[in-house]
């Protein structure tokens, strides 16, 4: 494929060629579904992904048991909202770089969605799903593996489409990754306590646990503990 890129020593348009070129040789199928996936489909299971996480933290109380509860959900709705700084941080960087989408100055190219006419540097979807991945890996690790997985395959289909170079991919990755790792501690420390008020507040406390604990009532979740007032009555019965 690389006869089409008219590159020279570029191995960016290289790249771009060789991964979009797979979508020749593809059954009509497949790069539909590949479409499909890229254009919409990763980024809603991203979105279960995240809703499986807190799930998983709200039924544990914490990725690490006990008061880590309120930290690890400030982690976990950090993720999301990195995304959106993420993209907004992007949209001056679009307009400085002003790079067109490979098919405008290449020819060849297999586009299969129609109707990008904004700038290509850098990939606002690789961006978001970036960010949400490794906001995921702050927050739990194997859910965050799961989710940075999830976005390189989101920034291999969007090469494959036709519609963003390689570098305009690795570029928002990097980006995604540098606002969460960079804001996340600031963010984390401001969104802690607002999650640990949502926690004893009554009714909402559910979305940080599936149960509760009461005050004084933290013995009861040992196995074999006894809270204080099951001790007093025992003890005077005896």
């Amino acid at each position: 494929m690389a006869v089409l890129a008219e590159s020279g020593s570029n191995p960016d348009v290289d790249l771009l060629y060789d991964i979009n070129g797979l979508a020749k040789d593809a059954p009509h199928w497949f790069d539909r579904g590949v479409e499909f996936m890229g254009e919409y489909g990763l980024l809603i299971v991203m979105v279960l992904l995240v809703v499986w996480c807190w799930w998983s933290l709200r039924r544990r109380g914490g990725a690490g048991g006990g008061d880590d509860a309120a930290s690890s959900m400030a982690a976990l709705v950090w993720a999301p909202l990195a995304a959106g700084v993420a993209v907004l941080v992007n949209v001056p960087i679009r307009g400085f770089v002003e790079r067109p989408r490979p098919f405008v100055d290449h020819r060849g190219i297999d586009v299969l969605v129609s109707g990008k006419t904004d700038f290509s540097f850098v990939s606002d979807h690789a961006t978001i799903t970036m960010a949400l991945g490794v906001g995921l890996f702050v927050a739990h690790r194997r859910f965050g593996l799961a989710g940075i997985g999830l976005a390189l395959l989101e920034g291999f289909c969007r090469v494959y489409m036709g519609v963003h170079y390689p570098t305009d991919v690795v570029g928002g990755f990097a980006l995604g990754t540098a606002v969460v790792l960079l804001l996340s501690p600031l963010a984390v420390a401001l969104l802690t306590p607002v999650m640990k008020a949502m926690e004893g507040a009554r009714g909402v406390g559910r979305l940080i646990r599936s149960r509760p604990v009461a005050d004084g009532q933290d013995e009861a979740l040992v196995p074999g503990a006894r809270t204080p007032a099951v001790s007093e009555e025992r003890d005077l019965a005896a």
